[in-house]
């Protein structure tokens, strides 16, 4: 797992397969807004208890992001939240790249990219929840 950092803050970590081991491996830690845990190389048959997810407040002052690239190749541009840019990653089929304290975008590198996003909720609307720049 490579985690993108400046001043202290983790603006993106990203995935790759060997980042993968055996058993419940946490991709985030356990304070932030978006929670990513890996179930890695179980066998046949492993049996994960039946539960659910008692209900409760939470609360989230930002949206976190994931992405997985489930097919393609996508180009991830990364700044810091003044808009300054920290890093261009290349995320490959596998591959998958958390956005934490960062502002982001986005460039398909291959035909036929699939992505899967994921987000902490609940969504109030782009209007409410993004802010769009143009980079310097």
């Amino acid at each position: 797992m490579r985690e993108i950092i400046k001043d202290g803050k983790i603006l993106a970590r990203h995935i790759v397969a060997e980042d993968i081991k055996p058993g419940l491996v946490s991709l985030t830690g356990d304070n932030e807004f978006l929670q990513v845990v890996a179930w890695g190389h179980y066998e046949r048959g492993k049996y994960l208890q039946d539960h659910w997810h008692n209900e409760f407040s939470r609360s989230a002052m930002r949206t976190y992001e994931a992405v997985y690239v489930v097919k393609g190749a996508i180009e991830a541009r990364i700044f810091d939240l003044g808009l300054k840019p920290v890093e261009t990653l290349t995320i490959k089929q596998g591959e998958m790249l958390i956005l934490l304290e960062s502002a982001h975008g986005y460039t398909i590198l291959e035909e036929d990219t699939t992505v899967l996003e994921f987000k902490n909720g609940p969504f109030l609307g782009a209007d409410k929840d993004k802010t769009k720049f143009k980079p310097a």
